[in-house]
């Protein structure tokens, strides 16, 4: 039997806004080529778990290890530069420069030659981009303004991808074609670690799920499972 590899890994993680405990005691797992989802309602800490692996905020207790290498400790450039990007809720573009730019600075860390070949790649994957390239991303419909974070985070060539709530405020039409996006980023070996409020789809997607409730992961296992789970489906199915 083979073994998964990990590629990330949360022990006894705990963060704290002010006198507020966000996260307790929180332990996680993704295996290499996983799509992993985090459920939960708002205010559940999905968003402080993504945002701790990306060190963006500081954490009181526990460590996170990234391909075995503890990365608990180094500034948040650090780890884009070990192979984790975010695409962050509310997509976070940069809304006075042109849909070009944006994707030139998601690859600020690289110095290679082959950034215009990961821009084509990017255009080839969003064809909704490619004919907007010069257009002001604060122009972009909401939609669009999604596929530009996910691509802006691709432009750094991640192995890890933290996708935060890729769906939020989208129409019905347009969240499948995310999904549909998500899914193909996974077949060309993306691992992805997801937060979204949209627990049907995300199960539906996903290889693994978590579902956080204040602050502390209450169930987990396989999201075929937790989508058959009657206390998943009271609470987050609708």
């Amino acid at each position: 039997m083979t073994v998964a590899a990990q590629i990330l890994e949360i022990k006894n993680l705990c963060v704290n806004y002010g006198g507020i405990q966000a996260l307790k005691n929180i332990d996680l797992l993704v295996n290499k080529g996983e799509v992993v989802t985090l459920i939960g309602a708002n205010g559940a800490g999905k968003s402080t778990t993504l945002r701790a692996i990306s060190r963006l905020v500081n954490y009181r207790q526990g460590n996170i290890y990234y391909n075995g290498r503890n990365i608990s400790r180094y500034p948040a450039y650090k780890v884009v530069k070990f192979g984790i990007a975010h695409s962050p809720e509310g997509r976070k573009i940069l809304s006075r420069l042109t849909v070009l730019d944006n994707l030139n600075l998601g690859a600020y860390i690289r110095s290679d030659n082959s950034i215009k070949t990961d821009i084509d790649r990017q255009f080839q994957l969003f064809p909704r981009l490619a004919e907007r390239r010069n257009q002001l991303a604060g122009t972009l419909s909401g939609g669009e303004q999604q596929m530009l974070a996910i691509a802006r985070a691709l432009m750094s060539k991640p192995q890890l991808l933290l996708l935060d709530e890729p769906s939020l405020g989208l129409a019905p039409a347009i969240v499948r074609d995310i999904f549909a996006i998500i899914q193909n980023l996974r077949s060309t070996g993306i691992t992805i670690l997801l937060v979204e409020q949209n627990a049907n789809l995300a199960l539906q997607i996903a290889d693994r799920g978590y579902v956080l409730e204040a602050g502390c992961i209450t169930l987990s296992g396989k999201a075929a499972d937790l989508l058959n789970d009657e206390r998943v489906k009271k609470a987050y199915l609708g």
